[in-house]
Order: structure tokens, then sequence, then C-alpha cells
């Protein structure tokens, strides 16, 4: 039992995916536990029930006070850092942690061997390049697991009986904020998109808090070629001696490099004489699916586990082996020669802008909850893909005007309605739309909640009418 926990006054702030996980953990190291949560709603309840005949005392409802005696802070990575909690531990000196600090400085706990960190965040494709990043990982026989912010818990993985050769691990900027002593075997920041921006308060903090995942890297801080922010991040990192700046490109990649030529994905990063020499890693069609955004996706991927010795068969074997989550650009079906493809999972515009890359000829299903977004570069970018448009949802107004203003010429179905039927006449509408050869697209770049659950219950409505299209 580490000592630093035994009797050591512990307050965790949240319950939910984090805090559950980071009480019973401590709890077992030894801690007195008092765990504050915002809400005192059922599920607060039912998660407080099952801590308190631990020993594990349980505040609802009061997330601001600072209980008496606090020692540390284990906070979920939702909070804010501007949260009144945090200002009251500041003033006594009491140190903060994520659940994700708290992860990394227990990986070593009963004597096991500790196992080293691929590290993967970015505005989007994180969860996506982790899955990949993992199947590989597999396919080189290594004992692994997809973890962090893809919704399995870090500190089950570094604390449970399994034990690992590495982990993937995807970071959302919240848990890097609170990771201060994070250092990865390698790291990879996908891109930079202005999100989240009223948690972090402006896009510099965003960015740093992004770019923390390469501090101390040992081996590879792979960065996206096109996204200069990213390397400007590695630049700005202070790493171990004789860590590697990677990049991922699209087009022929340079040395140190991994990139996509004639229909190849090459390393000119992990091999000998990388100023002559190249190693084919897969084929583009061993990507599913194909588009631009998600060999991105596989490329960093691919950098990470070659960063960590992977050979270019198991990246191959991965890659092929590897299926994306639901709602991320699926194709749902074929109907009079039009695709429908489910892309719900894009909420913001930066994703949403690399689905519509993806195709040539596009009906766009889009709208929904705008937060703060604007669509004029989005619009502007992808007007001559445009077949027509079908907007839904509370800030359709927003998309509306933008396409008015860049895309004039697109025909525009504007539905007045934000039930969730509207999902059914809005694919009802872009059939209308479409011809042979085009994509329906369902990329909202908006959030859901103003209609649907999440964005998994908007794909789902969309599957559905694309169905009942077919019946």
């Amino acid at each position: 039992m580490p000592s630093e926990f035994s009797g050591k006054h512990v307050t965790v702030a949240g319950l939910g995916v984090s805090g559950v996980p980071a009480a019973k953990v401590l709890h077992g190291l030894g801690a007195q536990v008092t765990v504050v949560n915002d809400g005192d709603d059922e599920r607060a309840r039912t998660q407080a029930a099952e801590l308190e005949p631990l020993g594990v005392t349980v505040r609802l409802g009061d997330g601001d006070t600072l209980p008496e005696g606090t020692e540390l802070i284990v906070t979920a990575p939702g909070w804010k850092p501007t949260k009144p909690l945090f200002a009251a531990a500041g003033q006594a000196g009491v140190p903060v942690w994520g659940d994700v600090e708290l992860a990394w400085r227990l990986r070593g706990l009963n004597g096991r061997k500790p196992a080293p960190w691929l590290a993967v965040t970015g505005t989007n494709g994180k969860t996506t390049t982790v899955q990949m990043l993992a199947s590989i990982l597999k396919a080189a026989g290594l004992r692994t697991a997809a973890v962090g912010n893809i919704g399995v818990s870090l500190l089950d993985a570094v604390t449970g009986e399994q034990e690992y050769d590495v982990l993937a691990v995807e970071l959302s900027s919240y848990q890097l904020h609170w990771a201060p002593s994070l250092r990865a075997h390698s790291a990879a920041v996908l891109n930079l998109a202005p999100d989240h921006l009223d948690w972090h308060g402006s896009m510099e903090a965003y960015a740093a808090d992004k770019g923390r995942i390469y501090e101390g890297n040992h081996v590879a801080c792979v960065y996206n070629v096109a996204d200069k922010a990213t390397e400007d991040l590695v630049r700005a990192a202070d790493v171990e001696e004789g860590c590697r700046a990677i990049g991922f490109t699209l087009g022929t990649p340079g040395p140190s490099q991994l990139g996509v030529v004639e229909g190849l994905l090459v390393d000119r990063a992990f091999v000998e004489d990388r100023q002559k020499n190249a190693q084919e890693l897969a084929e583009v069609s061993d990507v599913n699916p194909p588009a631009p955004h998600n060999i991105a996706n596989a490329l960093a991927a691919a950098g990470l586990a070659r960063a960590f010795g992977v050979s270019a068969a198991a990246v191959r074997d991965g890659l092929r082996a590897f299926t994306p989550d639901a709602h991320r650009i699926a194709h749902v079906a074929d109907v009079d020669g039009v695709a429908y493809v489910d892309d719900s999972k894009a909420t913001n515009t930066h994703a949403t802008e690399a689905s519509l890359a993806a195709y040539e000829s596009i009906v766009w299903i889009a709208g929904g909850l705008a937060k703060g977004a604007t669509f004029d570069e989005l619009v502007a970018g992808a007007a001559k893909r445009l077949r027509g448009a079908v907007l839904i949802g509370a800030d359709r107004a927003l998309i509306r005007e933008a396409l008015a203003r860049h895309a004039p010429e697109v025909p525009v179905v504007d539905l007045d309605r934000t039930d969730t039927g509207a999902m059914l006449q809005a694919v009802q509408e872009a059939r209308r739309l479409a011809r042979p050869g085009d994509t329906v697209l369902l990329a909202p770049a908006c959030a859901s909640m103003d209609m649907f659950t999440n964005y998994n219950q908007r794909g789902d409505a969309f599957a559905q009418a694309v169905r009942e299209l077919g019946a």
C-alpha cells in the first residue's frame, strides 16, 4: 500500500465514469475519501449508495466547498478550472490531479512493471486513431487495450489484474489539463481547431493543454504536417534526449515522415537511411473507410506503433482487422444509385469539413446545436461539392445563412421542426434532391441534444430512415 495515500484525506470531485473508480481505488489504498458532487439526482444517489458502504463520505449538491482537512483533490476531467472548489484548493495549497494523473502515478502498483503509454489527442479523430493503434498492437502480438477518454477507465487498466505490454491511450484536453506529470513513451496530436473554448478560456490555452501530451516523450512526438499548430506544439515541448519529431501527411513523405505514395501507406521515419529508403506499410484500401481524414488517422496510429517497434506487417494486419465505431462516416446503404452515409459523430465544423472532403457530390443533412460555431468557412470550402442541403435542428438558420452567402446556387430545404421525426422527412427530402452517383451525407456540424439524446440516437434515426427508403 503506497505510503503517500495511506491515511491521506483525499477529495474526489465528481461522481460518474471517472469519480467512482477513483474513489474506490483511493479507498483501497487506505485514503480517507470524501466525494463531492454538484448534482443530487437519482443517478448520483445510486452511485453514492455504491460508495458509502465502503466508508467513503459522499456530499451531493455541493461541489464548490472544499472539505475540511483535504490534502489532495482528484477531479473529474470536465470540471472547469474556474470552479470555486479549485480556487479554495489553490489558497490552501492543495494539489489537484485528474484521474489520468492518478492512474499515471499508480501504474507501477504492487511491484508490476509499468506498461508504456502511446497517447493520442486532437480535436477530432482521437477515438478512431486509438482503436486503430490498439488493433495494430494486437496484430503484433502485444497485450494491449484502448483506454482513457475512449470510455475505458485508465485506473482500471493500471490497477486491475490484467497486465499489459503497452497501452493505447486517448486523452482529451480536459484530462491533459489535470495531468502535470504524465510522460508518454510517444504521443500524437492529430489536429487543432477551436473547441471547448468556454472551458479553456482561449484557443491558446486549449492548444497549450493539448500540447502537454508531448511533455517528456521518450521516443517520438507525432504531428500532422498539414496542421502547423501541431508541429509548433512539438517544437515547444520539453522532451527526453533523443526523442524525434515524426510527421504524417497525405502526400509524399519526406525523411522522418509517414505518408502516401501511389495508393500505399509508407514509412520514411523508422527505416535505415530514411533519406533514400521507405517501407511499405499497407495499401490505402486496407483503411476502413478510406476517406482522407481516416487515412490520416491510420498514419498517425502507424507512426506511434512504429515508434514502439512494431513491424510493417503488423501495421497492415491491424488496419485490415479494424472496424470503426458506428456513426463515423459509416456507409448505411445504396438506394437507387445514391449512397447514404452516417457521420453523426461529426458534431463540429472541423470534423464535418473532413467528412465533406471525402465525397465529390453531396446532399448534405446538417444542423442541431451550434455551440457558438460559425459556418462560413466550412460552407465556402465545400460549396462545389454540394448538390443540395437539408437543414434540421435549433440552429439550422446559421447554416442556411452561410449557404446563402457562399453557395447561393445550392438548393436548400429548411425543415422547421425539431422533433425526432424530422430525420425521416430530412432523408426523404435528401432523396428528392439526390441523383445517381451522389452521396447523402449526415454530417451535422452540430451537437444533437436539441432533438436527440446523443449523436448515436441521431445516427440511428438516420439509418432507420434510410432503411425505410429501401423497403
